[in-house]
């Protein structure tokens, strides 16, 4: 008890709440903008954090990384494009919200889900950090196979409507993962001699050609060939929480909270799979699942409180154990490193004062993410305002200046307009680009855990069935499918209707 009266000092240190609100801030921008990510807005803080006291920086890197993660729904409902990977799953119902008018109403989802889902996260953070983590590290080659695989199925069966070609868009994203050098021997593959793939396919320009250019693509097709129907006069009288529709949908909130929790304390898995396991979840929980994907308030609200609850749950193997989450935590592991907090077991037994002042920190970001995106509402809907021969544009050129500027590399500006073509016949002929990313991401984790399994087990593939954990994540792969394909009607397989 004493830690947690000691830790409660930063709610009236004004230094801690200004570098708290300044933290979400950067980080609300910089996942609003394509190709600017939770790791690049840590990774830029980390400098400016070395003059300040550990309590001021901690909270500065921990409200990036809260709001960030929240800042990527906002360019998914109005534009159709992901701020980052974690926000995929909200283009499906967001944006044809966006396209209705509702462009406030969908933001105003968006704001009060994370919210609510972050605050759950952090409480579930704070009460059950040790034996998540415990159960975090029973996870090994053969369970990151299996819920890879599970993760690559929900993906094409609520991405499409046609699970045949959303398998088919997805097994497209796992042979784009193979590209470049073998995870266990080295030997290149597919590179063509380019040495740029020598590490593989690099995510962010494959993210924002799939899904940024493509659009712009299709913007220019519909322009010049079809007539092309205008986007609806937004309503910005909605444009607030609609707390009615959040407290209806308590069960697909408390759902995806859990699923959001548990995956993001699953090192390595990533805010990707959660978003899609948790829309899953919310369809089947429905009693309207035909509506998921025409702009539906449940899909929405489930995709974005899973997001915030998996930035909770990413931070508990990184502070109990020592185990970064996810790429962005590993970056905010070292800058809590360089602030002189080493992650791990003893961090609870040696300062639990400082353990509680990262969980109340974490609590405020989220609470400074949703009054930030509150006042911020109405300035992002003008956005749509813009006519669309100026705003296409736009978004092509900051597309290909926040791609160079992510790697530093011309090769990856031309991988994203290529990656923009494919996306905008993927979406032409009714696969989508979602099941195409997520393989992407999915792939590698498959591959390289499936390779290191059969080397642990000594080439006995059984054992990724004797595994429980493994064997569960497989027996629901198999049922999902068994599930899926006899819920559809042998014309839905490869019509896309």
């Amino acid at each position: 008890m004493s830690d947690i009266v000691a830790s409660l000092g930063i709610l009236v240190d004004i230094k801690v709440l200004l570098g708290i609100a300044f933290g979400t801030f950067l980080g609300l921008v910089m996942g609003a903008l394509p190709g600017l990510t939770a790791t690049m807005a840590i990774a830029l803080l980390i400098p400016l954090t070395f003059g300040f006291p550990p309590e001021v920086g901690i909270g500065m890197l921990l409200g990036a990384f809260c709001g960030a993660v929240a800042g990527g729904a906002v360019p998914a409902i109005l534009l159709n494009v992901p701020g980052t990977p974690s926000s995929v799953a909200s283009t499906l119902d967001g944006f044809p919200m966006t396209r209705r008018g509702e462009a406030g109403r969908a933001l105003g989802l968006a704001i009060a889900s994370s919210f609510v889902g972050g605050m759950l996260g952090a409480l579930l953070l704070i009460l059950f950090a040790p034996p998540i983590a415990t159960f975090a590290l029973r996870f090994g080659p053969a369970e990151f196979f299996s819920l890879a695989i599970l993760g690559l199925v929900v993906i094409a069966a609520v991405s499409t409507k046609s699970i045949l070609k959303g398998l088919i868009a997805g097994g497209l994203g796992i042979f784009l993962s193979t590209v470049g050098s073998d995870p266990i021997t080295g030997v290149l593959r597919f590179t063509m001699g380019e040495p740029s793939l020598i590490t593989g396919v690099n995510l962010l320009p494959a993210l924002i050609g799939l899904f940024a250019i493509s659009q712009v693509f299709q913007d220019v097709f519909e322009r010049i060939y079809k007539k092309k129907e205008p986007l609806k006069k937004q309503a910005l009288t909605s444009a607030r929480p609609p707390w009615g529709a959040l407290r209806r949908a308590w069960k697909v909130i408390a759902s995806s909270t859990l699923i959001g929790t548990l995956v993001g304390a699953i090192p390595g898995a990533g805010g990707s799979v959660a978003s899609f396991l948790s829309y899953d979840q919310a369809r089947r929980m429905s009693k309207t699942p035909e509506k998921f994907g025409t702009g539906h308030d449940e899909g929405l609200i489930a995709t974005e409180s899973s997001n915030n609850a998996m930035a909770s749950g990413a931070l508990i193997p990184m502070l109990t154990l020592g185990v970064p989450g996810e790429v962005a935590t590993a970056v905010l592991m070292g800058g809590l490193t360089i602030q002189g907090i080493r992650p791990g077991p003893m961090l609870f037994e040696q300062s639990g004062a400082l353990i509680y002042s990262i969980f109340i920190a974490f609590l405020l970001a989220n609470i400074f993410m949703f009054l930030i995106q509150l006042f911020g509402i109405k300035l992002f809907v003008q956005i749509l305002r813009v006519k669309e021969a100026y705003l296409m544009p736009s978004i092509l050129v900051l597309s290909l200046l926040g791609v160079y500027a992510a790697t530093g590399n011309t090769f990856d500006m031309y991988l994203a307009l290529a990656f923009g073509a494919l996306g905008f016949l993927l979406n032409v002929f009714g696969f989508g680009t979602a099941p195409v990313i997520l393989g992407l991401i999915l792939g590698g984790i498959a591959e390289s855990n499936l390779r290191r399994g059969m080397t642990v087990f000594n080439g006995d593939w059984t054992r990724f069935f004797t595994q429980p954990i493994s064997l569960a994540l497989l027996a629901a792969t198999v049922l999902l499918l068994f599930f899926l394909f006899r819920k559809k009607s042998p014309q839905s397989y490869g019509s896309g209707e």
